[in-house]
């Protein structure tokens, strides 16, 4: 029914739409949604994993803070390579951990070791580091790498480098957003944005609504996952991040600075800087090996198998770049689904 709708609004020309969220490049890879969909419809990977985009200086920083104390991080950052090396290889005495309240329980329970977390991810992750943030735990910090998703979409239609006709917006990030984010992105540009659920169906319909956008002329920002995501977001959730964060320039590993894109400690809270703290500073990191195209790859512009290295000298096991380390990074999602 879906796809039968989907190609009675088919315009007939090339169509690109970028998901910005690595479960969304799961489930279309899991599913071959692009072979099901029309030829000329094609569904593009874009800065989606926040593993992916976490720059080599930050990795090289944590690195160095865990050869003077303990670091902990989720599993998938534990083996992203930095510039030499990974936290995984790197020497020191870094763990993993499910949630950052893990890290924070490690500090309470040693009062005497300072415990650091290396804090990545988009909003979908940065409500927990500002609870934890705000608890004011003495002996524990943090090397913030939260990033926002909306002004990265803006930075990528801006550039003008991949022809973006629609966005199929992150469903976990609006959980904590809200739509009302991407509203200035459609105006703007007048791209179509749809914040899509997880399920084959639910990226269907969002390509059908999408389309339907298009056929009217009316871009717009549209709720397809209306039973999680509501306009307004988790406005607790927003209240703790504004409290313990201010909005800061950042940047993102393979595409570059992105202004107001990222978070920095505020106030008081400066004190929780791991980096301030230990007195950590590295120079020449280097975010792209040669050879490598995850920076591409995550600006729309090149796909997982037209990298060289891709399924030969870059594996899953053995990761040159960052997009082959995260399960939610494209180059996984295609070794292991095809493409």
């Amino acid at each position: 029914m879906l796809l039968r709708k989907i190609k009675e609004l088919n315009p007939k020309r090339d169509i690109n739409i970028m998901e910005v969220c690595g479960t969304h490049t799961q489930t279309i890879a899991k599913y071959a949604l692009n072979k099901v969909l029309p030829g000329n419809i094609h569904l593009i990977s874009g800065p989606g994993c926040p593993v992916c985009v976490t720059p080599s200086s930050e990795i090289d920083s944590a690195i160095e803070v865990s050869k003077k104390t303990t670091i902990t991080t989720f599993g998938d950052m534990y083996r992203v390579p930095g510039t030499r090396t990974s936290l995984s290889e790197g020497g020191g005495d870094a763990k993993v951990v499910y949630s950052i309240a893990d890290a924070t329980k490690l500090a309470r329970e040693n009062p005497d070791k300072q415990i650091v977390h290396f804090a990545i991810g988009f909003e979908t992750t940065t409500p927990s580091t500002a609870v934890e943030v705000l608890g004011g735990v003495d002996n524990f910090s943090i090397i913030c790498s939260h990033k926002l998703i909306p002004p990265a979409m803006d930075f990528l239609l801006s550039s003008g480098e991949c022809k973006i006709d629609a966005f199929l917006c992150p469903g976990h990030v609006s959980t904590i957003i809200g739509s009302k984010p991407y509203e200035p992105i459609a105006e703007k540009y007048e791209k179509p944005c749809v914040i899509a659920g997880f399920e084959p169906e639910d990226v269907l319909l969002s390509v059908y609504m999408m389309l339907k956008q298009m056929k009217k002329n009316e871009p717009k920002v549209e709720i397809e996952y209306k039973r999680v995501v509501k306009p307004e977001g988790n406005e607790t959730a927003l209240k703790a991040i504004k409290k313990a964060f201010n909005v800061c320039d950042s940047n993102w590993r393979g595409i570059g600075k992105i202004k107001n894109s990222g978070l920095e400690l505020r106030g008081k809270f400066k004190k929780f800087d791991a980096k301030k703290k230990f007195d950590i500073s590295v120079d020449g990191s280097i975010d792209i090996k040669p050879g490598c195209r995850c920076g591409e790859i995550m600006r729309g512009l090149a796909r997982p198998s037209e990298c060289p290295l891709f399924k030969k000298a870059c594996t899953p096991d053995s990761p040159v770049g960052p997009c082959m380390v995260s399960v939610e990074g494209a180059c996984n999602v295609a070794f292991r689904f095809g493409g």
